[in-house]
């Protein structure tokens, strides 16, 4: 029954997904991307800092649709003054704050303070590449290596795996499922290259994948680790099968800045 949530929420979602970064208007991606930051950021507060005043998860909703709607209008060097003022407001909220809340302020806004920079800037980074040249190619790019690995790992983890990969974070991981989810991803690249002829090489696409694989891998284990800290099994269950928005995207927060540096360093 997963395997046919997963299978039909798949099916539903990617010509969705396709419409809004493809054809579909710049505003309608804004709303997408504002979206999904907010209802992952939600999923991490909730499992980090189940306590948190409701006060200070609604300031960081808008700390977060702050930050994309700026990079949006191409206001990118406000993030340096936004990120750290957000905090800043964050810690002063907790001066009205209920006297019981004031002793994990500091731990509270320093988890805010990371879930802005793992889930909202990486999805930030995602306007600035869409206003490229064949912006939403590369888009398309990193989200088919990202989700191919992901597919081909779990279902060559789940015929062949034998060795764990690392069993104190994540228990149903293995070394076989990591390979051949590397694998799908480079066979992913290869055949993105053969129908969108996006670079004039494949060379330098599959060596982009090879370390958007690592990097969707690492950002899986990673999100991992905090469920597992935090006893928690799944981040949410907005998506049938898959679990909550944070468990879809925990890869593509780690690959997509991997993408924006080597997009940006080819223009330097």
């Amino acid at each position: 029954m997963t395997h046919l949530k997963r299978w039909l929420t798949s099916i539903v979602a990617i010509p969705i997904l396709i419409f809004i970064i493809g054809p579909g208007p710049d505003w309608l991606f804004f709303l997408f991307v504002s979206l999904a930051s907010v209802l992952a950021i939600d999923e991490f507060l909730r499992m980090v800092s189940p306590g948190l005043p409701w006060v200070v998860r609604i300031f960081s909703y808008c700390v977060s649709l702050a930050l994309i709607y700026f990079v949006s209008q191409g206001s990118s060097s406000l993030l340096l003054g936004i990120l750290p003022l957000g905090t800043m407001l964050i810690l002063c909220l907790y001066l009205f704050c209920h006297a019981s809340q004031r002793p994990r302020s500091t731990e509270q806004a320093g988890k805010i303070a990371l879930g802005m920079i793992y889930i909202c800037l990486p999805l930030c980074l995602l306007m600035p590449l869409k206003a490229i040249t064949n912006g939403s190619h590369w888009i398309f790019f990193v989200l088919t290596v990202v989700f191919s690995g992901d597919t081909g790992a779990f279902y060559v983890g789940r015929f062949f795996g034998r060795h764990k990969l690392y069993p104190s974070i994540s228990p149903g991981k293995t070394w076989e499922g990591s390979v051949g989810g590397f694998l799908a991803s480079l066979l992913a690249a290869l055949l993105f290259f053969l129908f969108t002829r996006l670079s004039e090489s494949v060379l330098p696409l599959i060596g982009l994948a090879a370390c958007l694989s690592v990097a969707g891998q690492l950002g899986d284990l990673a999100e991992s680790m905090v469920k597992r800290v935090h006893g928690v099994k799944d981040s949410g269950n907005a998506l049938p099968g898959h679990g909550g928005i944070l468990d879809r995207i925990d890869g593509l927060l780690f690959a997509i800045p991997v993408l924006y540096v080597f997009l940006i360093s080819r223009t330097l």
